[in-house]
């Protein structure tokens, strides 16, 4: 197994991420909120947009897993390979890709893109349902996830928490090949079982890096 994936194997993946309109959506800020991640115990930072990418790549000292979203329908995480090359140039230590099977903006299947970056990148692929995990393992991606379970119309239903069905079920088929569990890890009770169902590592964003989300939370309970 690659070195840089060994050293995430039951470990905690930290998504830093701001949306347009946000207060938080600052390179800069993002880069320092990556390194406070770091200083409490994350194994690497997954991230998006270039100017993001690379300002947590030169404040971190972990991995970075980048990841170019534009639009917001159809395949938009990282949709094409330009923009995956571009994720490379920014600084990105793994690529993530949308696995499904959907069209993609510049006309190539999804075997295709991770085929023309192999020896350029480690991939991740961002799966919503078995077909995807599927397809990203016949594509030999070097990593599996949950990340988009829940977000596809028409795939599987969105769950509370993390859903540890799906989980299990990829971790079945993926064999040697790593499966993270991303999505809906929202406590530390979540993060446990998402460990027990068998993932090789987990994600989490929102809970650590989303003020708004964490504050509405609390405020909703009380409320």
């Amino acid at each position: 197994m690659n070195p840089l994936i060994e050293s995430l194997r039951g470990k905690l993946i930290v998504s830093c991420q701001a949306y347009m309109g946000e207060p938080m959506r600052h390179p800069e800020t993002m880069a320092q909120i990556a390194r406070a991640a770091e200083l409490g115990g994350a194994a690497a930072i997954r991230c998006q947009g270039l100017s993001d990418i690379a300002a947590i790549k030169g404040r971190v000292e972990i991995p970075v897993i980048g990841l170019w979203k534009e639009g917001h329908e159809g395949v938009y995480i990282t949709p094409t390979l330009r923009h995956a090359r571009a994720c490379i140039s920014a600084g990105s230590d793994v690529v993530a890709l949308d696995a499904t099977d959907r069209p993609r903006p510049d006309g190539r299947t999804f075997k295709e893109t991770v085929e023309a970056l192999r020896g350029e990148t480690l991939v991740m692929a961002d799966c919503s349902c078995m077909a995807d995990v599927h397809r990203a393992l016949e594509a030999s991606c070097d990593i599996v996830s949950t990340t988009l379970a829940g977000y596809v119309p028409g795939g599987l239903a969105k769950t509370d928490g993390p859903d540890l069905d799906f989980l299990k079920e990829a971790v079945a088929a993926a064999g040697d090949v790593p499966v993270f569990c991303e999505g809906r890890i929202h406590t530390t009770d979540d993060a446990k079982a998402a460990m027990d169902a068998g993932a090789f590592a987990i994600v989490v964003g929102t809970a650590i890096t989303h003020p708004t989300s964490i504050t509405t939370w609390f405020a909703n309970a009380i409320a």
